[in-house]
């Protein structure tokens, strides 16, 4: 068994979890999020405090024991604090705009990238080389917040690219050090 998943999650008292048939549903504050519950995992609730056992073990629902738990306990959190990843421009001319939910980056290409957020996710720009993603979802912030960055990896040379914040990007030697070196 699952050490995690035998951990009981805790619900406070302005969040509601319900529970039916397959689906998991945690809700607090006008924000709601739901989750399908794998056969052979059950999840009950009683006096808040959620707990997920299996049914019937097998390596199947084993694995999914703690993966049940850990959603769970990401939902709780999610739908009382949120979560928030922040990214950061490096590089000459990079720049960062928003309008609405859609950001458009100005990354050294011929073309600026607009991205559309979706509806969950909230984008603030602390500056123009400073992104802000933060939502209710753990799994969908830190999506977004990897696609934006797909637009332009950190480069190996010379460090220019989006990053996260607290991302240490270890430059390479370039040919002019390698040549000095001999």
């Amino acid at each position: 068994m699952s050490r995690i998943g035998n951990q009981p999650v805790i619900i406070p008292k302005e969040v509601t979890l319900d529970i039916k048939d397959k689906l998991l549903t945690v809700s607090s504050k006008g924000v709601t999020l739901t989750q399908n519950i794998p056969t052979g995992i059950k999840v009950t609730l009683k006096d808040n405090i959620a707990s997920v056992s299996v049914k019937k073990p097998t390596n199947q629902t084993k694995a999914f024991h703690g993966l049940v738990r850990s959603l769970l306990f990401n939902m709780v959190e999610g739908v009382i604090k949120g979560y928030s990843k922040t990214l950061k421009l490096e590089g000459t001319g990079f720049r960062v705009e928003t309008k609405d939910q859609a950001i458009k980056l100005s990354l050294g290409f011929s073309h600026p990238i607009i991205y559309q957020a979706p509806d969950s996710i909230k984008v603030e720009l602390k500056d123009n080389k400073t992104i802000i993603i933060s939502g209710p979802d753990k799994q969908l912030v830190g999506q977004v917040a990897a696609k934006i960055r797909e637009f332009k990896k950190p480069d190996p040379y010379k460090g220019k690219g989006i990053r996260y914040q607290d991302e240490v990007v270890k430059l390479k030697p370039g040919k002019a050090a390698k040549a000095a070196e001999v």
